[in-house]
């Protein structure tokens, strides 16, 4: 019951991040104060219900079990020591779009799961702009969008057993969400952008003409900015990663026990 409860949790946040970026393209074009007017009053709102839905994930997995109480705290340890690298980030701007900040999110759900790798990465995005004040209408987006690199990060196949190739997985893993992570949140604010008719958003002029002025605008916006995060992200991948796992893999099996009855040992 637990474990279906905290799913539906998941799937819920899933749901909302999905519709908070497709809902804007169901609207007329709205005029570009009223657009900027929406999305400002949005963001405290996703930001809450996010957070929200986190604590709620958090207080069913505590449930009965002192082993998450140990992997909730673990959960907090690595939020706070990722979130000092965005500290550390902001004031020691890197090249580009460059951030330390991915790569412990990737790490820490391939190592300890998918639901893991959510939290860790929407918390770690909210913490770390309360210390940096990067708090503005692109926090959630930002949140919705870390929380699905560490979710995701979850889904690959537990290759330790063949240390090379799973280093190959996980750097080419932190290079395609290293241009993801801008590829989607790039789409909160670009049905409100105004600018050169080729890259603007215009509703109901077709999937194929809306990808066109997309990758118009992506390519003359972002693409170079992404190109760097994602380097970064596959660098330190290459140099950190296999230490890194290590590290978290005996962290987490120090809360994996095996309970051995008397009839183990043939004891009546």
């Amino acid at each position: 019951m637990r474990r279906t409860l905290s799913g539906l949790i998941y799937l819920l946040s899933a749901l909302i991040g999905v519709a908070a970026f497709v809902y804007p393209f169901l609207l007329p074009r709205l005029p570009v104060a009223d657009g900027d007017a929406a999305y400002l009053a949005e963001a405290p709102l996703l930001t809450t219900v996010l957070l929200a839905l986190c604590l709620v994930a958090l207080l069913v997995e505590m449930q009965g079990e002192v082993v998450s109480a140990k992997v909730i705290a673990a959960l907090g340890v690595l939020v706070a020591l990722t979130s000092v690298l965005r500290f550390m980030e902001t004031a020691i701007p890197g090249p580009g779009g460059f951030s330390p900040i991915f790569a412990p999110i990737i790490l820490a759900g391939y190592v300890f799961g998918a639901r893991f790798g959510f939290l860790m990465g929407a918390l770690t995005l909210l913490v770390s702009a309360l210390l940096t004040g990067g708090l503005g209408p692109w926090l959630p987006y930002q949140m919705f969008v870390a929380a699905w690199v560490g979710f995701t990060a979850g889904w690959l196949p537990n290759l330790q057993h063949r240390p090379r190739l799973e280093l190959t997985l996980l750097v080419l893993f932190s290079v395609v969400w290293g241009m993801l992570f801008g590829v989607i949140t790039n789409l909160y604010f670009w049905p409100f952008f105004v600018g050169e008719s080729g890259m603007a958003w215009q509703p109901g002029a077709g999937v194929r003409t809306a990808l066109a002025h997309y990758t118009a605008f992506y390519g003359t916006t972002s693409f170079l900015w992404d190109v760097v995060r994602a380097a970064g992200n596959g660098a330190l991948m290459l140099v950190l990663g296999r230490p890194a796992i290590r590290a978290l893999a005996r962290f987490r099996d120090r809360f994996h026990f095996t309970v051995v009855t008397k009839e183990a040992y043939g004891e009546g």
